[in-house]
């Protein structure tokens, strides 16, 4: 208890913060105290964070937890290195706050597509969302992903439309939109009647109700949350039940398992076990530590009670979805169904010739235990490890989409891994009565400008996109709507934000499984394939540039087999990038020309995977991400090539 009352002092010794309000009144230290060790099932409000990607979830946790006190201006909960880097948020994260008597438990989730089985596995945690929107953009298609889930649990709505001050925000029609939004999803009268706001969460104000009303602080969204979300459900029985929705590492305490506690309570130094979704026990542990955020602090705890969302430590074998019960029981609260992925890669070890030099953990071994740990904790992730004889792809990786599992090998070269990636690939299945191939379909929205738009239905053709409707927008703008195969949209915002000068806006929904729509040939240029191995050389690389852009600069690293750049036409070509200029002692009027070369093309761990062909690989490691041919001899290319062609 006194380190708890250590890690208390760096809150409550700050300068009190400002809001729209004035000054926040911080909440007394010893009534704080009080709250977070109340055995009051009454007490806890369990709400998440719910929105489309950029529509301002994370500034306004932020801000929430500065209203309520226990942050400053300088604390965010994108605390991921990553996260800072993309602007977005990437793993779901729990905090709380003090309010009124009581303690609000606040989820923050992410708002990209592709993380959101981090959305779908924290709706067990709790019992409403606070639904946020942009006033300029609207209800988006990920909007649309989060309000279902939250109304298939029965979740209790509150509708904040955000970013109102901008110049382009219209939030009367945004308000119209939201609320036709929850009739489509047709969602019961009660939630119909939902508490909105108009919200700036960069300034720290909201005008309930209407626009016209009177600007309040932040704090009115905390009361109407213990107002209006109820008190979580709990069980009726003594004996400790608990479901993992999350885990984390903690670096003095190991594994952290992380959920709402079902029924009973937990302290100190109980046993408990872990059972799977069948009821079979997979460890049993002694509690060493049970931990609870306040705003950006992690505090101790000696115990727990029913309806509050703790930190575990002690265990480590228990994964997400895992029940945790006391001893002699082997309940299983049943985890809600995740939607299955859509995209896989496999995963192999580097076998190219710069292999192990930039690199620590370079073998398969560790490449499979690293998959399988991620496997555990993400649950949207399914991780196959392939035939143990092959090693230079041992695991299949299946995930929502490239950017899902992008981030993951992000992280792993980060950590000093190295490995090979194959193009992705569709996860496909077979229609029962049919026995047709059936694949992923998406409803693609995009929003241009008028003079582009020629170009944009010419591009998703080629993609298997079927043309569907156009709404004007004004004068300039226009949004196309198309059914497109999920794995012809590999790439594609990559190749709009190029095509439209940045000024393009794409949103997908997933429609679901439909019939094959045939062979999609992807990245129609062909590959400048470097023919000998050593360091480039500027002298070659001005020659080399008229064929097409480069992806490698004066000094980089090449050997035979990589690809160095982009054909400007369909086939491949294969050129010396080492080439030197030969030493003389005839002088002439051109022997000092200065060479002039184009900026490389730079690519993310993303874009490449969805830029390379199927014969084609990336080698990634620490330092670089490279592009090669999967078969580097060029003989044995010309042959694979003739043999596919009879």
């Amino acid at each position: 208890m006194l380190r708890t009352l250590r890690q208390f002092s760096s809150i409550f010794h700050r300068v009190p913060l400002r809001s729209f309000s004035g000054a926040v009144e911080v909440t007394p230290k010893d009534e704080i105290l009080k709250i977070l060790h109340s055995e009051s099932r009454d007490i806890f409000r369990n709400v998440a964070i719910i929105a489309h990607v950029d529509h301002g979830k994370t500034t306004l946790v932020d801000a929430l937890l500065r209203a309520s006190g226990c942050a400053n201006e300088y604390d965010s909960m994108d605390s991921n290195a990553l996260e800072k880097e993309k602007g977005i948020t990437i793993l779901s994260k729990v905090t709380g706050v003090t309010f009124g008597g009581n303690k609000i438990n606040i989820v923050d989730t992410p708002g990209h597509q592709d993380f959101g089985g981090e959305v779908e596995r924290i709706m067990s945690m709790v019992d409403g969302v606070c639904l946020l929107v942009c006033a300029t953009e609207g209800p988006m298609a990920q909007t649309r992903f989060v309000l279902q889930k939250a109304l298939q649990s029965n979740l209790k709505p509150i509708v904040i439309i955000n970013k109102v001050d901008r110049p382009s925000a219209r939030p009367v029609e945004v308000e119209h939109e939201i609320f036709n939004l929850f009739c489509d999803l047709e969602a019961p009268s009660e939630s119909l009647e939902y508490p909105l706001y108009f919200c700036s969460g960069k300034e720290g104000w909201v005008r309930k109700g209407s626009m016209e009303a009177e600007k309040q602080g932040l704090e009115d969204v905390l009361e109407t949350i213990v107002e209006t979300i109820p008190p979580p459900q709990i069980g009726t029985e003594s004996s400790f039940k608990m479901l993992v929705s999350q885990q984390e590492s903690h670096p003095y305490y190991g594994k952290i398992v992380i959920g709402k506690i079902h029924q009973g309570e937990i302290k100190l130094n109980d046993k408990i076990l872990a059972v799977d979704q069948q009821g079979k026990l997979v460890e049993t542990a002694k509690v060493l530590k049970i931990l609870r955020r306040y705003g950006m602090q992690q505090l101790e705890m000696a115990r727990a009670v029913a309806g509050d969302i703790v930190q575990v430590a002690g265990f480590t074998n228990a994964i997400v979805t895992n029940t945790l019960n006391e001893m002699g029981k082997n309940d299983v609260i049943p985890s809600i169904p995740i939607d299955p992925p859509m995209i896989s890669v496999s995963i192999g070890v580097n076998t190219g010739p710069l292999a192990g030099k930039e690199g620590t953990k370079l073998n398969a071994q560790q490449i499979k235990e690293r998959l399988m740990r991620e496997g555990q904790s993400d649950v949207a992730l399914q991780v196959m490890v392939k035939d143990k004889s092959d090693d230079s792809a041992c695991v299949q990786l299946l995930g929502r989409g490239d950017l899902h599992l992008a981030i993951l090998l992000e992280n792993m070269r980060r950590e000093g891994f190295e490995m090979q990636v194959s193009p992705p690939q569709i996860v496909t299945k077979k229609c029962p009565d049919t026995g047709k191939t059936l694949e992923p379909m998406e409803k693609v929205t995009i929003e241009i400008d008028q003079q582009y738009m020629t170009g944009l239905i010419d591009k998703m053709s080629q993609r298997k996109a079927i043309y569907e409707d156009c709404i004007n927008i004004d004068k300039t703008r226009v949004k196309l709507i198309f059914s497109a195969p999920t794995r012809g949209l590999v790439g594609l915002r990559a190749e709009l934000i190029n095509d439209t000068r940045g000024t393009a806006i794409m949103q997908q929904q997933f429609l679901g499984y439909q019939e094959y729509r045939g062979t999609l040939k992807k990245n129609l240029k062909g590959a400048i394939i470097s023919m000998a191995a050593g360091v480039c050389q500027g002298y070659a690389l001005e020659d080399i540039q008229k064929f097409g852009p480069l992806f490698v600069k004066p000094g980089s690293k090449v050997y035979v087999g990589q690809v160095i750049g982009e054909h400007k036409l369909e086939q491949d070509i294969e050129v010396n990038p080492i080439r030197e200029k030969k030493l003389t002692n005839v002088r002439t009027v051109l022997a000092d020309e200065k060479i002039s070369l184009f900026p490389p093309k730079v690519f993310t761990l993303e874009d490449v995977i969805a830029y390379i062909r199927d014969d084609e690989l990336v080698e990634v490691t620490p330092k670089d991400l490279r592009i090669r041919k999967k078969e580097l001899d060029s003989t044995l290319r010309k042959t694979q090539r003739k043999n596919q062609s009879k």
